[in-house]
């Protein structure tokens, strides 16, 4: 797997680094986030089970707190940082669910947070994460620079908290795998994931193969930005150029280091069309009482397309914060083209 070190802030006065997680870290890391986060419900609906043609288990991370799997990532990778780097302050680059917990987490321990978010991202993502106390940058920024503009901020001082390739952001993630191997039934045979940088997935599926080995993983992700699945038949790792699609969480490229584990551990990597993933979030939505945003409804929308056999299934619903005026648009048919449909990176 080549060198797993990086360092990842300071503790007391010196570096610390962290490696690939193990089962024993995300055990650690569900422990210090127990009084920061919600252990989400495992939620079941017999229209849905019609629909699929299976037994579905839906874990609802819609229901975390802000709004989205996140806050686990964001909450460890702070706690590693150590009181004296958090005292520099923290930046992060998101187009929504990253900056909300970024913002969440600096305000659980106190810390200031800088969001660099681009002019484009969704509003009501950038309301919520002004509104947990973090100063959100948009001027000039896109989804092609936001990485350099934070970088910016590294340079005064600020440590990154990145949205997915760091190995204590992957260890926060990998506590939802974690509850879903202690809450969901044995006879369970599959677990789907949706797929954008690859952070949720990776570390979940560690947890997963320590605990339930026989369990088939399988990641999800739009086609118009099937990064991971192009990376599983080339082979190694790569990314596509800029497409279109509904799916804002799930536009960047998989990183490095959570292709290592998906390589590794994941069974299958299937793509859903923008189209089947409205569809999936207006099921939800008017079948299961849940609000979901679009990146977390794509595994309902691959089990509703019956495109693999198999018997009960976990969906996890990784976000729910979604934008009604989107919804309504693509219900209706109205194009969304360059203003709420945004851009692979």
């Amino acid at each position: 797997m080549g060198d797993r070190q990086i360092p990842i802030g300071s503790r007391g006065g010196r570096l610390v680094a962290v490696d690939r997680p193990d089962l024993p870290r995300i055990r650690a890391a569900a422990e210090r986030l127990r009084p920061l986060i919600h252990r989400t419900p495992i939620v079941t609906s017999r229209l849905l089970d019609e629909a699929a043609g299976r037994r579905v288990f839906l874990k609802a991370e819609c229901l975390q707190k802000g709004g989205s799997f996140k806050i686990r990532g964001a909450a460890t990778a702070l706690k590693a940082l150590g009181a004296e780097a958090r005292r520099d302050g923290v930046v992060a680059h998101s187009s929504g669910n990253h900056a909300q917990a970024v913002a969440l987490a600096a305000r659980q321990f106190g810390v200031d947070a800088v969001i660099v978010m681009p002019e484009d991202a969704n509003h009501l993502k950038v309301a919520a994460t002004t509104a947990y106390g973090a100063t959100v940058v948009q001027a000039g920024v896109t989804a092609a620079n936001r990485a350099e503009r934070a970088d910016e901020y590294v340079r005064e001082g600020r440590r990154l908290i990145h949205p997915f390739d760091d190995w204590s952001v992957i260890t926060g993630q990998g506590t939802l795998g974690l509850e879903i191997a202690e809450d969901v039934p044995e006879n369970v045979e599959m677990v789907l994931f949706p797929i954008g940088g690859g952070g949720l997935i990776s570390g979940s599926a560690i947890a997963l193969r320590a605990l339930r080995p026989d369990v088939r993983i399988i990641g999800v992700e739009p086609a118009a930005c099937a990064a991971a699945k192009a990376s599983r038949e080339a082979g190694r790792r790569v990314s596509l150029p800029p497409e279109e699609t509904v799916a804002d969480g799930a536009r960047v490229s998989v990183g490095e280091k959570a292709w290592s584990v998906i390589s590794e551990l994941v069974d299958d990597i299937v793509s859903v069309e923008d189209e089947e993933i409205i569809e999936a979030v207006h099921f939800i939505l008017t079948r299961s009482k849940l609000v979901v945003e679009p990146t977390g409804a794509m595994t309902v929308a691959a089990l509703l397309s019956r495109r693999f056999p198999g018997g009960a299934a976990v969906a996890v619903l990784s976000g729910g914060n979604l934008d009604p005026e989107m919804l309504a648009q693509h219900r209706k048919g109205k194009s969304t083209r360059g203003s709420r449909r945004t851009r692979c990176e």
